[in-house]
């Protein structure tokens, strides 16, 4: 698949690695999966990563903004909240 493929179909050409409570390590592999970490499996305690990770990734969804960049951000939310992998 190449890169332009990637972004059409709106994958990450590297997965983000997260661990969330004590489970294993899990992918997530685009912003449509990213999303769903950020709404329905993050930690209670969400800072100023967590709010542009949701923003940017929304926004990737739709095109408006570049999926590698939702990639950057999710990852800083990511550290943000202790669950990088």
């Amino acid at each position: 698949m190449t890169v332009q493929q990637n972004y059409e179909v709106g994958l990450w050409q590297v997965p983000v690695y997260v661990r969330i409570g004590y489970g294993a390590s899990e992918s997530v592999h685009g912003p449509n999966e990213a999303l769903t970490y950020l709404e329905d499996r993050w930690p209670a305690e969400r800072g100023p990563h967590y709010d542009r990770a949701h923003q940017t990734c929304q926004l990737a969804t739709i095109r408006r903004r570049p999926g590698e960049l939702a990639r950057e951000a999710f990852i800083a939310a990511a550290i943000e909240a202790r669950i990088i992998a």
